[in-house]
């Protein structure tokens, strides 16, 4: 009775939710693959994006005033210019307001614009109709390599006669002060490349860009060319969508893995230290956190194949290594300031599970022998590091977690012992991989160890769930107690998915971290997805996944996942848009490395799908599809590497699945 009651409300909540949410829905779909929201008569609303390149990154704040004018400001972020003292936020960051831009006039009259379309893919692309028979175009995108940003205008005449258009010289530059720059004095400029007058024929356009950019004083000026730079950021989000491409009978699913494959893989920064993934939101850039890159986004990157991003990865992990110490003193939190410096404000977050999972889990799908004896140093260090802070009942200390102490963790905390024991099974096959039967045997035997463990000291009746508590006398349930359901813990899984589902936790908005509280994160809501489906529990997830999706897609505020609220703002964190793309690859395909060429396969086709494939997976050093159909009685799976059928499966749902890639 008390499953009957707990399905019909997961319906119950489900079917209002669908309904608010298509009435709410405020973005469509474009034929391109990208997604627009075309503006109705007096609708105001305002949002903001974040979009990076190699050198700069950018967050865009767009939208329609009350008047029905355009709103449009731009703050731009140069990671590598930096100043003392060299903290995490000591980089240049600029905001160039509404007011700085080209003024406009046609036909003498000063140019007001009305936006009628904005679209997204990668790019901003904002459409405006205008005072006078002249519509506006702006396109605005970072430049992939260089600290530049760009701002096209197209200005159309859609009138029988000529017009006459004013541009306004607009060549803006401030110095910043060379006492408090690391490299100096910085120069940050907004430039126009067209100004005077200008008769437009009747039905034809013309163009001209301002370019955003800035550099070392010492340096000389840069001449851009934007048609080139728009052209490499095209071919760039090419490479992206066509590699791990997603094909669902849900569409916004799929779009929405597309654009997570964007927000994750673009915000890479090349310093001083090598390629380093940062999470961006106006805040942290050329830096790494165990958390955020080592966990959440490297076992990523090899299901891409993104060159960039795999780099990043191990250029991660040979930083954190640089802090290896006989003493076994914690590995920090987080490299800052382009290598150059640290960030260990909450001690030990659990930070060497974090970066021994990420590694292992990274090393065996990335495929390649060499690179994972390089990461081997590191591992082994974390899980030697973790056995030291083992206690007599067998769970391992920590000082925090992620979340830093915004809440209450105890000593010992779920998610540290989750990360360990996911750590510690990872290891055990990397081991294998590399030949090394001892160590093997060993992590296999502590992660058995840790497990009975684990229950015995978490495992509880938290708020009427028999689930877990976060820690030894935590009377409230928490958005993390989907960590072990993420490494493979399934003991508590039923209990488990009522508790995150139950009004304690969901809101519209995802996972509260603990309820009782109005905050969410959503990196927890994408854990619990993923490890949810991983487990089983499939139907009940995919209705919360499709309303997440369609909300962070096609709702209020585009068109990636988010970071947090009400902390932040909502920022696009980069390496949220990685956990999005996980809960496909590991939770709903079910796929977990367990050697250089081998995976486990565990796909979860839910009801009312007859198919769902997941096409040019790059991990394994391959290029190899899933393609997962819905038979009578099994499931019909075909795996293809290198365009050849490799292996064809009638599987019944329930024996284990290992895949050998040729």
């Amino acid at each position: 009775m008390k499953k009957n009651i707990f399905t019909l409300a997961i319906w119950l909540v489900f079917f209002f939710a669908a309904q608010a949410q298509t009435k709410t829905n405020r973005w469509d779909f474009t034929a391109d693959g990208g997604i627009s929201w075309n503006v109705k008569s007096g609708e105001t609303h305002s949002d903001h994006i974040e979009m990076s390149g190699l050198q700069v990154s950018t967050i865009i704040h767009y939208g329609v005033n009350d008047d029905g004018t355009l709103s449009l400001k731009k703050q731009l972020i140069f990671p590598m210019l930096r100043f003392t003292p060299n903290k995490t936020r000591s980089h240049l960051s600029h905001e160039f307001g509404q007011q700085i831009k080209p003024q406009l006039k046609v036909n003498g009259v000063e140019l007001k614009e009305f936006p009628a379309k904005f679209s997204l893919n990668g790019i901003l692309h904002v459409e405006s109709r205008t005072n006078k028979p002249l519509l506006v175009e702006r396109t605005i995108f970072p430049s992939i390599d260089k600290a530049a940003v760009f701002e096209i205008f197209k200005l159309k005449n859609i009138t029988s006669s000529s017009c006459q258009v004013e541009i306004a010289p607009l060549n803006i530059e401030e110095k910043t002060d060379p006492e408090k720059g690391i490299y100096g004095a910085y120069i940050v400029s907004a430039k126009s490349d067209k100004n005077g007058t200008f008769t437009i024929a009747a039905n034809d356009e013309m163009e001209f860009t301002v370019v955003y950019s800035a550099r070392r004083s010492v340096n000389d000026s840069y001449s851009f060319s934007p048609s080139f730079e728009m052209e490499k950021r095209h071919k760039m989000l090419r490479e992206i969508n066509e590699n791990l491409v997603l094909e669902t009978p849900n569409d916004t699913i799929d779009r929405a893995f597309a654009f997570a494959k964007i927000r994750g893989t673009e915000s890479i920064y090349d310093t001083k230290g090598g390629l380093m993934h940062g999470p961006g939101g106006g805040s942290y850039y050329a830096a790494i956190w165990a958390n955020d890159q080592a966990e959440y986004i490297n076992p990523f990157f090899p299901f891409l194949g993104n060159q960039n991003g795999n780099e990043s990865a191990i250029n991660s992990f040979r930083h954190f290594a640089r802090f290896m110490n006989p003493e076994f003193k914690p590995i920090p939190s987080s490299i800052i300031s382009e290598g150059a410096g640290t960030w260990h404000g909450a001690k030990d977050r659990g930070d060497q599970a974090m970066i021994a999972y990420g590694a292992s889990r990274f090393a065996l799908a990335y495929g390649d022998k060499k690179t994972a004896l390089e990461l081997w140093p590191l591992i082994e260090w974390c899980l030697e590091y973790l056995e030291r802070k083992k206690s007599f009942e067998g769970v391992i200390f920590s000082d925090s977690d992620e979340l830093e102490n915004r809440f209450e963790n105890g000593d010992y905390n779920l998610a540290t012992n989750s990360l360990t024991y996911g750590g510690l099974i990872a290891s055990s096959n990397l081991a294998v991989a590399l030949n090394k039967p001892k160590e093997a045997e060993v992590y296999k035997t502590r992660a058995a160890e840790l497990k009975i463990a684990f229950e015995k000291h978490f495992g509880a009746r938290v708020q009427g769930f028999e689930t877990y508590q976060y820690y030894q006398g935590n009377t409230k349930l928490r958005a993390w107690i989907c960590y072990p359901l993420n490494m493979g813990i399934y003991d508590r899984k039923d209990e488990t998915m009522k508790a995150l589902f139950s009004d304690f936790l969901w809101t519209g908005n995802g996972l509260l971290s603990e309820s009782g509280t109005e905050t969410f994160w959503d990196r927890s809501t994408l854990h619990a997805f993923k490890g949810l489906l991983a487990a089983g529990a499939t139907d009940q997830t995919m209705k919360y996944l499709a309303y997440y999706s369609s909300k962070r897609l096609l709702g209020d505020h585009v068109p990636y996942a988010v970071e947090a609220w009400p902390e932040g703002n909502q920022r696009h964190l980069s390496a949220e848009s990685g956990l999005y793309c996980r809960v496909i690859t590991e939770g709903l395909f079910g796929i977990e490395p367990v050697g250089f060429r081998e995976f486990k396969l565990n796909p979860q086709l839910p009801e009312g799908w007859n198919f769902m494939k997941l096409k040019n997976i790059r991990a394994f050093q391959s290029n190899f599809d899933i393609n997962v159909l819905r038979d009578k009685k099994n499931t019909q799976i075909l795996v293809f590497e290198n365009g050849q059928l490799l292996k064809e499966i009638k599987w019944d749902r329930k024996s284990e699945l290992v895949v050998h890639l040729n």
